[in-house]
């Protein structure tokens, strides 16, 4: 079955940086487009970034890009999201989210459990 595992979540200052790592199996990795996706307490799911199935192309909700950059080691089946400068605003459960097809802008059918992120000083 798939399976999305996330890590890397915790408590960090800030201005500090977080690296998250999603563990993906139980489907053909590199030809799905990924995407992460956070909740904050008391809000809706929001999008923050997508990339293409071979890495060649990556997407970023437009108050995260040059923050947050999105990769992914299609030989290790992982996805991975580098956040900079974070803020308390950050502070939310991040997924990883797989979408139906190589599409980013198509629907997503599967999430991770999802790993919180605390930004506090």
């Amino acid at each position: 079955e798939v399976q999305l595992v996330e890590s890397g979540g915790g408590l960090v200052r800030p201005g500090g940086s977080l690296r998250l790592s999603c563990a993906a199996s139980g489907f053909t990795f590199d030809t799905y487009a990924m995407s992460w996706v956070r909740q904050a307490p008391g809000k809706g799911p929001e999008w923050v970034s997508a990339i293409s199935r071979n890495g060649a192309a990556s997407y970023y909700a437009e108050s995260m890009e040059g923050q947050f950059t999105i990769s992914r080691d299609n030989a290790k089946n992982t996805l991975y999201l580098q956040m900079n400068s974070l803020k308390s605003e950050d502070t939310a459960v991040y997924y990883c989210a797989k979408a139906r097809n190589s599409d980013y802008r198509g629907g997503y059918d599967y999430w991770g459990q999802g790993t919180q992120v605390t930004v506090s000083s």
